[in-house]
């Protein structure tokens, strides 16, 4: 049965193929901006069966990349503060900051914990009671709402040695600054699946209304992908700005009341540093005024100098769509995911590490 269903999906993704070759007639430049996405149309092959005239590029989709090395370098001054444990991500681990990495101060000496979940840093707290446990709070809308709970839960029980230092990036707006800087040509946009579920739609319809850009929410097989790419194919063709859902099987309209009640509980929208994008307004999350004791911020001093970029290092322009990761003059030299320079080569999710693994199979 298996491949009988590996033999449909081929024959509906060689129709899907064929139709867009038909419908495509001019040049079209779709941006996708999930980690996840990014690494599919690479492992699927789907950039090699395009229109010659439809250009996919890589947008800010991970979360571990777009952390800006000021944020870096926050952590690691947690690190190196005495009484104090991080928890994060594993592979935040592995970001170089401006002079280290976590990984490097966790060789000299640092309490650094990777956990799977926000749970697990508070458990750590519950464990560890003689230490500070600072959690590493880094993704989009998919994982704020599980960070929150875990703030209300700390509040709830009065965990005390439990804090939390925000990275979180909304999409929208990064959307809206990308559109906005007028030189990256941007026809239309593969929207991700997991982000939508919580937030639904509306938000990229504000997008698509006031830049005049498709957008359209995708799932992560290769039919769902190819259908996707038609989908705001078709759009580009007939001057249409409308937000579609592909994916759905997994994502509606309305997302999940929950999971944003929660969020917006806990936390309320800030400006955010972007790797890439710069400060942009009202993308990033802080906790609110009642649950302030909890922000890492407030407990311990994180004033770093300005952040220094690693020398030749095209991440930011990578994440901006503005340059394709062969264009770096590290990439598969002095940058490697074994020797990473920049976080879009320590993620599994990031465009580099991508490129790398799947370019010229």
């Amino acid at each position: 049965m298996k491949h009988q269903g590996e033999f449909r999906n081929g024959a509906v993704a060689r129709r899907l193929a064929e139709r867009l070759r038909a419908v495509s007639t001019r040049p079209t430049r779709l941006m996708e901006i999930c980690g996840t996405h990014t690494v599919a149309l690479f492992r699927h092959g789907i950039r090699s069966i395009l229109p010659e005239n439809v250009t996919l590029i890589s947008g800010p989709g991970c979360p571990v990349c777009v952390t800006a090395t000021e944020e870096i370098d926050r952590t690691l001054r947690l690190a190196r503060t005495a009484g104090v444990r991080v928890a994060t991500f594993g592979d935040l681990i592995r970001v170089p900051g401006s002079d280290s990495s976590l990984k490097e101060e966790m060789a000299a000496g640092a309490r650094v914990s990777a956990v799977y979940s926000t749970l697990d840093a508070l458990q750590l707290a519950r464990d560890h009671p003689d230490e500070e446990i600072v959690f590493i709070g880094i993704g989009f809308e998919t994982t704020a709402p599980t960070v929150a709970a875990a703030v209300f839960s700390a509040a709830r029980t009065g965990l005390p040695n439990f804090s939390m230092l925000s990275c979180h990036k909304l999409l929208p707006p990064a959307m809206e600054a990308l559109l906005s800087s007028g030189d990256l040509g941007i026809d239309g946009f593969i929207c991700p699946g997991h982000v939508t579920t919580v937030i639904g739609t509306a938000p990229y319809g504000r997008v698509a209304e006031t830049h005049g850009t498709p957008c359209v929410v995708t799932g992560f097989e290769p039919v769902d992908l190819l259908q996707g790419i038609l989908m705001l194919v078709e759009s580009v063709e007939a001057g249409r700005a409308d937000v579609a859902i592909q994916y759905k099987r997994g994502a509606s309209p309305e997302g999940n009341p929950k999971a944003r009640e929660i969020m917006n509980r806990v936390f309320e929208p800030a400006d955010a540093p972007w790797r890439g994008l710069g400060l942009i307004p009202g993308s990033g999350l802080a906790l609110r005024d009642e649950y302030r004791r909890f922000d890492a911020r407030a407990r311990f001093d994180l004033d770093v100098p300005p952040a220094k970029e690693p020398p030749g290092c095209r991440c930011g322009d990578v994440l901006r769509g503005a340059a394709a990761p062969p264009d770096c003059p590290l990439f598969r030299k002095a940058c490697t995911p074994d020797r990473p320079v920049g976080p879009c080569m320590v993620s599994s999710e990031g465009a580099c590490a991508a490129f790398h693994k799947y370019l010229g199979r």
